[in-house]
């Protein structure tokens, strides 16, 4: 009996070893990256944490904001700090569905003169891609990154063609410049975990930057993370767990939004300015943000806290408003926020305490 007990106890401080290096090793990644980003960004914080949390959930982002503030100059240098392949892919009217994922071409052997097709990737076969000004190409081309995105493949002539892995895709979009766009259908906003919204610089950060843009200077960057790294860090994060409260918790964020659900009785904001609502893949994405989010922040449980922190970027594109709200100027990310204070906290916070003390020796998955 005795034995037994000592090696329960063995068996534990093992595990709670395990997590606190698991932990260790996801933050000195993140401060690593945070710290070569800097070299080249200058203030964006959040846009950042933003990023790294999707990169460490395996999800695709969206930035979103107005041209010259760094977009892709911000996830041209994150793919310079990974050590990983790196494409870009301007997005024109023009542009076609062969352009992003490769076509077929005939070559003939020259020593039996016989035809065969040969396919030849697009840029799309690359661990990072850079989709730059995505809406300003036609749906159909559009469509072309759907399978990709979801399935992590391309498939040409009958013919599927895996993706290297890791595999991100990043786009940037600019909010204020209508003409000459096309809209992301909801199918394809959906497919992107993130929504991130990248601001203006306050006066010192553009102090700053103009300060080191104005000047001949060469900035060397060192690779933090290989694929390989990045694939572990992945799966460390799915590693950790997650109370059912939590999970309750997101679900309302998801749930609160649906018209229809007869289950459900809806604040009234929602029923008066949302015409369509988010679906199991917000739940699925707030859960799996908040893991990473708790890593970052040095714990090995995940609380309502995190959810509440990664709400906006995973709701704000799949709130869909109505006439009302667009007549009274209320955006999604205004009805994500009225959700944050509309959903009971206090009963949920007692339950992070009781969880969180419950999860600090659970083994891991």
């Amino acid at each position: 009996m005795e034995s037994n007990l000592g090696l329960a106890q063995h068996q534990n401080t093992d595990l709670a070893a395990e997590e606190a290096a698991s932990v260790e090793k996801l933050q000195k990644a993140y401060h690593e990256m945070k710290a070569e980003l800097g070299k080249v960004i200058v203030g964006q914080e959040a846009v950042i944490e933003e990023l790294l949390i999707a990169l460490f959930c395996r999800g695709h982002a969206l930035l979103v904001g107005v041209p010259g503030l760094a977009k892709t100059l911000l996830i041209s240098t994150l793919a310079r700090t990974l050590g990983l392949s790196f494409s870009r892919i301007q997005f024109t009217p023009d542009l076609m569905p062969a352009d992003i994922t490769g076509t077929e071409v005939i070559e003939e052997d020259k020593s039996t003169g016989q035809r065969v097709l040969r396919f030849v990737r697009g840029p799309i076969f690359g661990n990072v891609i850079l989709a730059d000004e995505i809406n300003r190409t036609p749906p159909k081309t559009q469509a072309a990154l759907l399978e990709a995105m979801q399935e992590h493949q391309v498939t040409a002539g009958g013919k599927m063609h895996r993706l290297p892995q890791p595999f991100f895709v990043l786009a940037t979009q600019n909010p204020i410049e209508q003409e000459g766009t096309y809209p992301l259908p909801e199918a394809q906003l959906d497919r992107f975990m993130f929504n991130i919204h990248v601001g203006y610089p306050t006066e010192e950060e553009e102090f700053q930057i103009v300060r080191l843009t104005t000047q001949n200077q060469k900035i060397e960057l060192k690779h933090v993370l290989s694929g390989e790294e990045v694939i572990a860090l992945q799966e460390i994060v799915r590693r950790v767990p997650v109370a059912d409260h939590v999970i309750r918790y997101a679900l309302q964020f998801s749930r609160l939004t649906r018209k229809g659900e007869a289950s459900t009785t809806l604040p009234d904001f929602v029923n008066e300015y949302v015409s369509w609502g988010a679906g199991p893949r917000a739940s699925q994405y707030l859960v799996l943000a908040a893991k990473a989010r708790a890593l970052l922040k040095g714990r090995y449980h995940v609380s309502t806290d995190d959810i509440r922190h990664v709400a906006l970027p995973v709701l704000r594109h799949r709130v869909v408003t109505n006439f009302n709200a667009e007549a009274e100027g209320i955006k999604s990310d205004t009805i994500v926020k009225k959700l944050i204070d509309f959903i009971p906290r206090q009963q949920f916070e007692e339950l992070d305490k009781t969880a969180a003390k419950l999860l600090r020796d659970q083994p891991v998955a």
